[in-house]
């Protein structure tokens, strides 16, 4: 099951980093950014482990604000955050017609959320890329918490450098996961499904949301003052209440963005490799 509790969220905080270097770990993440120092060039060259360091402290902040697939979905009236979440899956495996038996790739698939979704709905095998140890050791441990173990897998590699021969698998999808990769490929076609409901409002402080409460202004509150106490006591490494700080500040950026309409994560294209 997903981290619900305090000393769930606390005791995943660093990921596979040892817990006396999570603040250099924070301190070190922090500086690859220019406001507090950094550049492009030097992020592009460090990208591994700047993303390795990020999902490493921030894993269990967002398995306890959002759950097992770290993605944004297109939001009716009167669904909930999971429901929209799993709706999104189950698009996608119809979108690529997924089949019974076909092998499948998430590129970039964090703990397996969308894997485990797609994969009981569809019967496909699908396998997880992953570069961060810490997040396949969690997305193992799910699977097997779920029963499912044999319709998934995990990989860790690079998905600039994927360790797969051609024609391996019958499908390949990414969830919000290329924005990490150093070069980018854009598509031309955008088919974005519209939504009447803003897909930044589940990160928005000021939306009320009962099945939503730990994203709220009073929930992050708490979150901010248990997460305090808990680093204070040192059940939490030192680090835990910047790493919730800097979340917090991108939530805040990401919603801003959104009102702006400058920024969307829901960019959705299929493509069909060509017959040679």
């Amino acid at each position: 099951m997903s981290k619900s509790g305090a000393l769930d969220l606390v005791s995943g905080v660093g990921g596979r980093i040892e817990k006396k270097e999570v603040l250099p770990a924070v301190q070190k993440y922090e500086k690859y950014h220019v406001c507090h120092g950094g550049n492009e060039e030097e992020m592009k060259a460090n990208y591994s482990d700047m993303v390795n360091k990020y999902y490493d402290l921030v894993t269990s902040f967002y398995e306890y604000g959002w759950g097992e697939s770290f993605h944004f979905a297109p939001r009716w009236k009167e669904e909930s955050l999971r429901e929209s979440i799993k709706r999104h899956e189950h698009f996608l495996a119809l979108q690529l017609g997924l089949k019974k038996g076909q092998k499948v790739l998430d590129v970039g698939c964090g703990i397996g959320g969308p894997l485990r979704e797609i994969a009981r709905f569809s019967g496909a095998f699908v396998t997880g890329l992953n570069n961060n140890e810490y997040q396949i050791s969690r997305g193992e441990e799910l699977n097997r918490i779920r029963g499912i173990n044999n319709s998934c897998t995990y990989v860790k590699a690079d998905f600039m450098r994927m360790p797969f021969s051609d024609n391996t698998f019958d499908a390949i999808f990414a969830i919000e996961a290329t924005c990490h990769a150093p070069n980018q490929v854009i598509c031309e076609n955008d088919l974005a499904v519209d939504s009447p409901l803003p897909w930044y409002l589940p990160l928005d402080k000021n939306h009320f949301s009962p099945s939503n409460f730990r994203v709220t202004a009073v929930g992050r509150f708490i979150t901010r003052n248990m997460v305090k106490v808990l680093e204070f006591l040192g059940l939490a490494p030192e680090g835990s209440q910047r790493v919730q700080h800097f979340l917090e500040n991108a939530a805040d950026a990401l919603v801003e963005g959104g009102r702006k309409g400058i920024f969307t994560p829901m960019y959705f294209f299929l493509a069909r490799k060509p017959i040679l």
